[in-house]
Formats: C-alpha cells, sequence, structure tokens
C-alpha cells in the first residue's frame, strides 16, 4: 500500500473510533501534540516532586511548598503570579492566582478562560501514605503517592497544556486566569472569604476548566459537566436521666440515644429520592458525650444501667442541585422535630459546597472536547454521572460560568492510601486541554 493510501486508512479509522468526522489537525496543533510528547518525562518527573512534598490542608508549609514549586512554572509562561494568604481563616494557607492577559487587549482572545485546581490534598502530616513511587508490575505505567490522582497529576496536566501552547507560539493570543486553592479537600470558613478569588476571576472570565482527576467508566474516558453538592450536619439529642428500670417511663421518657437513634432511623427511611445520598459518619451518646471541635471524634462515657442524657450525630448530605439541598434539609428539621417523649433534638447545617447542575452550555462544552477528540483520533468522550463523583471548588463559579469537571489525569483511589495514576494520560489530557484551550481562544 502506498503511502497516501496508508494515511486514508488511518483516518478512516479515526472517524470509526471517534464516531465523529476528523479534523485533521492545524499545523499549531500539530507542534502542541508534539511539544507534549517532548515534555511528558519532565512532566512526569515534575508530578513525582509535586507528590514527593505534603501537602495536607492542615499543613500549611507544604501547601506553600507546591506553590513555590508551580508559581515559577506559569511565570515563565508569562503569567502574572500572586499569592493570596488567608490569614484571616482558621488554619488555611492561601491561593495561588495567576493571569495570562491577552497581547490583542482583555476580550480580544475569543473565550476568557479560567482554569481551576487545587495545591493541597488530604494526606496531612500524621498519614503513613508520603511518597511517589511506581507500582510494581505496571510496565512503569502506574505510579502512586498522596495526591498523584487527585490533584497533583492535574497541576502537572495544566502545566503541560499551557507549555505546549507556549510552544506552539498560539499561548500570546490566551486570556486566561488560574487559581488554585490551598484548601480544596477542606475549605475554610466562610466561603465568602475563602472563595473569594475564584468567584472574582469566573466573574472575568467566560468558561472554566476544572483539573481534578478525570472520570473512567467500562475502561472509557468520560467527561463531566456537572457536580453534586455536599454539606454537612450535626444533630444533639437530649434526655432525663436517671436509674435504667425507669426508662420509658412517663417520668423518665426515652433518654437521649434513643432519640437519635429514631431521627437516623428516619432519615434513612424517609428522605431517600433519585440523586440524593446521606450518610452519618459520626455518633456519640451516653451519660456524658463531647464531640471534639474537628467532628473526628470526641468522648462518650456511660454504663449500661444509666438512662443516657446526651447524644451527638455528624454527617454529610450530597443533592443534585441547591433546591435539592434546600428542600431535603427542610425535611431533615421535620424529622428532627418530633421528639419521643421527655426528649428534644436539634439539627445544624454547615457550611459546603453547592451544586453544580447540568447545563445545555455544558453539553455544547463536551462537543467542543469531542472535536478535539475526533482530530486526535481518540474515542468520543461521554458524560460521566454526577451520581459518581464528589463535590468541588468549580461549583462555587457554576453560577457564573459554565464548565468542564475533571480535565485532570486518570487513576483510582482518590482520598485513600494507595491512590494511583495512570501515566499515560498525562500527554492524552494535556493534548486534549492543549487543543480545546486554544480553539476557545479563537471563539467568540
Amino acid at each position: 500500500m502506498n503511502k497516501t493510501g496508508f494515511v486514508g486508512v488511518l483516518v478512516l479509522a479515526a472517524v470509526c473510533l471517534t464516531g465523529m468526522a476528523q479534523k485533521l489537525p492545524s499545523a499549531a496543533e500539530s507542534a502542541m501534540v508534539k511539544a507534549v510528547d517532548a515534555e511528558t518525562p519532565g512532566a512526569i518527573g515534575l508530578l513525582e516532586k509535586l507528590v514527593n512534598i505534603n501537602s495536607g490542608t492542615m499543613n500549611l508549609a507544604g501547601v506553600v511548598a507546591v506553590k513555590e514549586v508551580v508559581a515559577p512554572q506559569l511565570e515563565a509562561l508569562g503569567f502574572k503570579v500572586q499569592w493570596m494568604p488567608m490569614d484571616s481563616l482558621d488554619g488555611r494557607a492561601g491561593d495561588l492566582v495567576a493571569e495570562h492577559v491577552c497581547a490583542a487587549g482583555s476580550g480580544k482572545c475569543g473565550k476568557r478562560m479560567l482554569l481551576i485546581g487545587h495545591l493541597d490534598t488530604v494526606f496531612e502530616l500524621s498519614s503513613s501514605f508520603q511518597k511517589y513511587s511506581i507500582v510494581p508490575g505496571t510496565n512503569g505505567n502506574v505510579a502512586t503517592g498522596p495526591g498523584v490522582n487527585d490533584m497533583k497529576g492535574g497541576l502537572v496536566v495544566m502545566l503541560a497544556a499551557l507549555q505546549a501552547m507556549k510552544a506552539a507560539g498560539v499561548l500570546d493570543n490566551a486570556e486566561i486566569r488560574i487559581v488554585l486553592s490551598g484548601d480544596e479537600e477542606r475549605h475554610g470558613d466562610p466561603v465568602s472569604v475563602s472563595r473569594k478569588d475564584m468567584v472574582d476571576a469566573a466573574k472575568r472570565s467566560d468558561v472554566a476548566l476544572e483539573f481534578e482527576p478525570g472520570g473512567i467508566v467500562d475502561g472509557k474516558d468520560v467527561q463531566s459537566i456537572s457536580r453534586r453538592s455536599s454539606g454537612t450536619w450535626r444533630i444533639e439529642t437530649s434526655g432525663k436521666t436517671g436509674h435504667s428500670s425507669q426508662v420509658f417511663s412517663e417520668r423518665m421518657g426515652d433518654g437521649a440515644i434513643y432519640e437519635l437513634a429514631r431521627i437516623l432511623d428516619a432519615f434513612r427511611k424517609e428522605l431517600r429520592e433519585s440523586g440524593l445520598t446521606y450518610n452519618v459518619g459520626l455518633v456519640l451518646g451516653g451519660a456524658t458525650a463531647t464531640m471534639n471541635a474537628n467532628g473526628t471524634g470526641g468522648e462518650a462515657a456511660g454504663k449500661s444501667n444509666v438512662v443516657p442524657p446526651a447524644a451527638s450525630a455528624l454527617g454529610d448530605v450530597r443533592t443534585l442541585d441547591n433546591e435539592q439541598m434546600t428542600r431535603v434539609q427542610a425535611k431533615m428539621q421535620a424529622i428532627v422535630a418530633d421528639h419521643l417523649p421527655k426528649t428534644g433534638a436539634t439539627i445544624s447545617f454547615g457550611e459546603g459546597y453547592p451544586a453544580m447542575p447540568t447545563t445545555e452550555a455544558g453539553h455544547a462544552l463536551v462537543r467542543q472536547l469531542n472535536e478535539v477528540n475526533a482530530t486526535l483520533g481518540l474515542p468520543v468522550m461521554e458524560e460521566m454521572d454526577p451520581m459518581a463523583r464528589g463535590a468541588g471548588d468549580i461549583a462555587f463559579v457554576a453560577p457564573y460560568v459554565p464548565g468542564l469537571v475533571g480535565t485532570g489525569v486518570m487513576g483510582e483511589g482518590a482520598h485513600a492510601e494507595g491512590e494511583t495514576v495512570f501515566l499515560d494520560s498525562i500527554p492524552r489530557q494535556a493534548k486534549r486541554m492543549a487543543l480545546l484551550m486554544y480553539r476557545l481562544s479563537k471563539t467568540n
């Protein structure tokens, strides 16, 4: 077969593979693809360096140390970089904010893009999971380490995509803002302060790309455009105390633990609906019950023959949209208010992450991404069910801009010791994002 015929077969194969007509890459896009391939070993080296810096949310020095590695990379690409400390919040490091101006003037380089990510991980200094390594028996393609997937791998993808744009000479014609929070895994309160930098950037942008981990379903890359909300709740119950021989009596009543059990079982049976999950993560009760300030444990004491006067529980609730959250919280409050004899109960809700609902603008972004996939000869990416994802920072900017959720690396086991990254996803995702950002910069 001659060379022309062979190329024709490749194009036909790509069309069949993607289910879309393939548009061959432009010269600039070909240059970006080559740049990503050339820089992949360096990107993997950078990933190892970042992962080996512990940056648990509450390890403020570690979060700053990751910033010190990432910031010079962005400055070398022509970004103006600022560190926005969060000294006014309790135990939060700050945000890395960067801006790349359009050479032709603001608003004259197509879509104004906001890139979102975070510097922290869930693995604090107390964790035994601290170092990057290659997983044996994977031909060097799978690495493990704290944050290797969520989301230091995403930081590497973002930088690789921007470096490819720079190498191809197209970054100057793009208007891009970046906000990397230092506390995504445990945001500071109030969110009006901890997410101000992100929201302010969103108000000056047209589209958002979030570089958290990507998704895989049945061995295929998928793309998310929505996230469920995540909020916390806490219940405190009370009751009379005394000898257990008098429990359920008119004078003694049922006690605080039975009241708490009633509430939790009612939640289990009565709240269920599509798109909703709710979890009980911690329960304490007894003659005394005190939860610690962080809601990660506490102390309780009691005896089998003493009716308990105090109990508490902590949990979370996740919804598809914010209206569902409001409605479910009202149902929870009504359940809590229906007390057993001689008991009392209160429920309070913590400030969490809002929902990012599915929108037509989100669907349109996936269509644009799949045009990129066709150019790269990659399969069409289906949209991922929001039930398969947790909450995230992009939801705070969803009222202002449409966006893609999880454009970072592919891997497994995020938030658990032993989380992994598929290293071959780094160049694949970097190429997707480089070409997509380039095309967005040419789209009004």
